[in-house]
């Protein structure tokens, strides 16, 4: 019996919550019988692993500094040639770029394409041209994952009516370990960019430094690193405040952790909050698009809500629930139940039902 293929395509596998997903996903498909190869443009100086089973293939062996329009036709080609090679009965694609390009490369192939949108739509097909991808070429897709409902209902009707709202999974490590304790760090995780706005952490963490204990750890690698040290250095945080850069061990982080802290401006569905309500951690989220932590987080049970960029709301939160241990505990066993609907085992059922309902298998 011929075994059936699937193929998954992003931009890279680093520092990421949208790549950790995929190759989660393209485990578990091989796990179950499937042929998984992963695609990427590029390969990038750090990654994470690729797991057991999962064949990886890279467009270029480095990213290469081309024009938008060059790189774009020059990857679709690629993907375009591999779809031949290998045959997959379906193409996953996950982010805005690789989407666009999954959907063209497929043109006229005997092959489905699904799209996955991992971000607020407002901001991944920001412009005339995002408007474009978003409202007229993703409804070419055979179907489409989304994370939240709010995110669905920005696309046309047409491509809602044939997609499904999945929830990320959580890997079942951050379920093991029992939580070390309450009077750890406070923590966040993410890459380094204006969107997961660690700046207003920062500034408002430093606001209440001198009345509380802990210290506050930022994991993640991005471009604003140089202006985070910066503003660390200005407010003279620095044996308080710590840029701990990107970790394979998040677990283990987490275990150590008090409270954590999601502060976006924006998210799809933040695998970061995910995990660490998973791993039993009260945490603190802005209410920010597409709506994910207000799907994941009721206020006041299991953690705080805050509105966006609101940085005084920030800091009394952090100031309450860390000068209440009693209520981070029970925010956080609340957390922790909550999260078992994210295990990978229930999450990768709704993926296998639906991509076996988009390929007819």
């Amino acid at each position: 019996m011929e075994t059936k293929t699937l193929m998954f395509y992003i931009n890279a596998i680093h520092d990421g919550g949208a790549e950790r997903v995929m190759l989660q996903l393209a485990k578990r498909f091989a796990q179950a019988g499937w042929r998984s190869v992963l695609v990427t443009s590029f390969v990038d100086s750090w990654e994470y692993p690729v797991p057991e089973g999962v064949e990886r293939i890279s467009i270029e062996q480095e990213q290469l500094e081309q024009s938008r329009l060059k790189r774009n036709l020059s990857r679709i080609k690629a993907l375009r040639r591999l779809i031949k090679e290998h045959r997959p009965r379906a193409v996953i694609s996950f982010m805005a770029e690789p989407n666009f390009r999954a959907v063209l490369a497929s043109a006229f192939l005997p092959v489905k394409v699904i799209v996955s949108v991992r971000n607020d739509p407002e901001r991944e097909y920001a412009g005339r041209l995002g408007r474009l991808v978003g409202k007229l070429l993703l409804p070419l897709a055979d179907g489409c994952v989304f994370q939240t409902e709010q995110a669905k209902s920005w696309f046309p009707r047409r491509l809602q009516r044939k997609s499904r709202v999945i929830t990320n999974q959580v890997d079942e490590r951050f379920f093991t370990p029992a939580k070390a304790g309450t009077e750890g760090y406070v923590m966040t995780a993410g890459r380094l960019t204006g969107q997961k706005n660690q700046a207003m952490l920062i500034r408002a963490f430093a606001s209440i430094a001198g009345e509380v204990e802990q210290e506050l750890r930022i994991y993640g690698e991005g471009e604003l690193r140089g202006e985070l040290e910066e503003l660390i250095a200005s407010l003279g945080m620095e044996k308080r405040i710590r840029l701990m850069g990107a970790s394979d061990n998040m677990p283990e982080a987490l275990a150590g952790a008090g409270l954590f802290v999601l502060p976006s401006d924006y998210e799809g569905m933040p695998n970061a909050l995910l995990e660490a309500m998973a791993s039993g951690l009260c945490c603190i989220a802005t209410a920010c698009p597409c709506g994910g932590p207000e799907a994941v987080i009721e206020d006041g049970i299991s953690g705080r809500l805050i509105p966006v960029g609101e940085e005084t709301a920030l800091r009394d939160a952090m100031l309450e629930l860390l000068r209440d241990e009693d209520k981070r505990r029970e925010m956080g066993a609340e957390a922790r139940r909550r999260a078992e609907g994210f295990r990978p085992g229930a999450i990768f059922e709704q993926w296998r039902q639906y991509v076996e309902s988009v390929t007819g298998d």
